[in-house]
């Protein structure tokens, strides 16, 4: 019907639009889309209202019962994400992953308390959805410039040989292992075995350090070569998940390709960390002093990092390459602790949603072993798990030279992912690189080696501690 109107009406469109009839009937029209937009926009705002709601009381509710047990916080954001995602209630869900507007328990509370009708419900949950993967993208974002923030680039620098080393075995063992071992024992595609492999390769220096200090291991030769590997760890790590994240997306693996990724994402954070030092940060820091309004140190911040995000993204790289380089050209201003908190509130408030989103995608069901189809995915689980525990403890034992060293706690020290590793899962997850089964055994990696890592430390010094006081009681 709509085709023969519009077949009738060309001929002489001039003529037509002079008819007043029309031309009431066309604005008649458009007043009457234009009011049933509005009332679908304010539904996508309470959906996203109440999405929000539920994820900032899971990371809340989680991150408290983990802290409280001396575990990460942000474990306990992942374990939240994973509760109200797609494993438990359905509060938490994203179209395209075998689930519908029905599925979703906001959805269904939004038609019992609003005049959401079940034909708009699609398109109310799928704006909804789109909104909030938007904001757990930028929470990333934030969270890869703060942890550059944290970072001194004269430190990394300065970083021995002894963490160099320890920090490139630690990324090329496990990355090796992993991907060649998901390719030839499991027959997984390149792409995907890339990808998991990658996100074997990083450590969280929140998780090691809290630990260290904790246990008064911190200032510890062992401490500061775990530190400076895990920072190196970190750096190597982002260039590595901006390599493979721009291989999801051309869904080729070419030498060549690689090779020019690898250069391009050097070039890029050196270059940009140059420019910034000597350009960028005399003009921010000349701007924030002669600015007189609120929010001049935060803002230029923001537009920095998400200038070097976007340039980052233009060039096929991941735009949380562009943000960390910014972090740490950032951090070598004079107002860096001034700037380091008021970036605390931001992170506070969009850092949770990446990780809860992260949580919510992952699909725990695919490692049911009572469904013999999701045993591969178990078997991927536990091999990922045993590479990552071994690909870093081999660390510790590179470290020549010193021979009262406590290898073994080097070594450890470099197994948590935390994080980190959450970054690759959710990359994974966002790229479409990651089937259901190889992102739901990443996740159980992450969460395996975040378990692990705070009592095996504990465990590793505490020996060497004994062993004096036990000669002094001899003598």
């Amino acid at each position: 019907m709509v085709d023969g109107l519009m077949g009738a009406i060309a001929p002489s469109a001039a003529a037509l639009l002079k008819q007043p009839l029309l031309n009431t009937a066309i604005l008649a029209t458009a007043e009457a889309e234009s009011g049933a937009a509005e009332p679908e926009g304010a539904l996508v705002l309470a959906g996203v209202l109440v999405s929000l709601i539920v994820i900032y009381a899971a990371s809340k509710l989680g991150g408290e019962l983990c802290a409280r047990i001396n575990l990460p916080p942000v474990l306990g954001e992942l374990v939240g994400g994973v509760l109200v995602g797609i494993s438990a209630l359905h509060l938490i869900l994203f179209p395209g992953e075998g689930t519908i507007a029905a599925d979703s328990q906001i959805m269904q509370f939004l038609q019992f308390t609003s005049h959401l009708s079940p034909e708009t419900a699609t398109a109310v949950f799928q704006s909804q959805s789109e909104v909030i993967s938007v904001l757990s993208e930028i929470g990333v974002i934030i969270l890869l410039f703060e942890i550059g923030l944290e970072s001194k680039l004269d430190e990394l620098l300065r970083v021995g040989p002894q963490a160099a080393i320890v920090a490139v075995v630690g990324v090329v063992a496990p990355f090796v292992a992993g991907t060649l071992g998901l390719i030839y024992f499991f027959n997984i595609a390149a792409i995907p075995a890339i990808f998991a492999g990658a996100a074997l390769t990083a450590t969280s220096i929140g998780i090691t350090a809290k630990v260290l200090a904790e246990i008064g291991q911190l200032a510890s030769t062992e401490g500061q070569i775990i530190i400076g590997a895990a920072v190196l760890d970190d750096v190597l790590g982002i260039i590595v998940l901006a390599v493979v994240a721009s291989l999801a997306k051309t869904g080729e693996v070419e030498i060549g390709n690689i090779i020019y990724l690898i250069i391009s994402a050097a070039v890029f954070l050196v270059g940009s960390i140059l420019l910034g030092r000597y350009v960028i940060r005399p003009i921010y820091e000349t701007l924030v002093a002669r600015m007189q309004t609120r929010g001049e140190l935060l803002l230029l911040a923001l537009v920095f990092v998400f200038a070097l995000s976007y340039v980052a993204t233009v060039i096929e790289l991941e735009a949380i390459l562009g943000a960390f380089a910014a972090g740490l050209i950032l951090a070598e201003t004079q107002n860096r602790n001034d700037l380091e908190k008021q970036v605390l509130p931001v992170a506070d408030m969009l850092v949770p949603i990446f990780f809860v989103v992260v949580g919510a995608r992952t699909d725990l069901s695919v490692l049911n072993p009572a469904i013999p189809a999701n045993r591969e995915g178990l078997i991927i689980a536990a091999f990922l798990i045993a590479v990552a525990i071994v690909g870093k403890v081999i660390t510790g034992f590179t470290v020549f030279g010193q021979g009262d060293l406590k290898k073994l706690a080097i070594g450890v020290g470099m197994i948590p992912r935390g994080e980190v590793g959450l970054v690759f899962a959710g990359v994974g997850a966002e790229s479409g690189a990651l089937s259901s089964a190889t992102e739901a055994a990443i996740i159980m990696m992450v969460i395996s080696t975040t378990f692990l890592a705070p009592p095996l430390l504990r465990i590793v010094f505490r020996e060497p501690e004994e062993s004096p006081d036990t000669v002094e009681a001899g003598s």
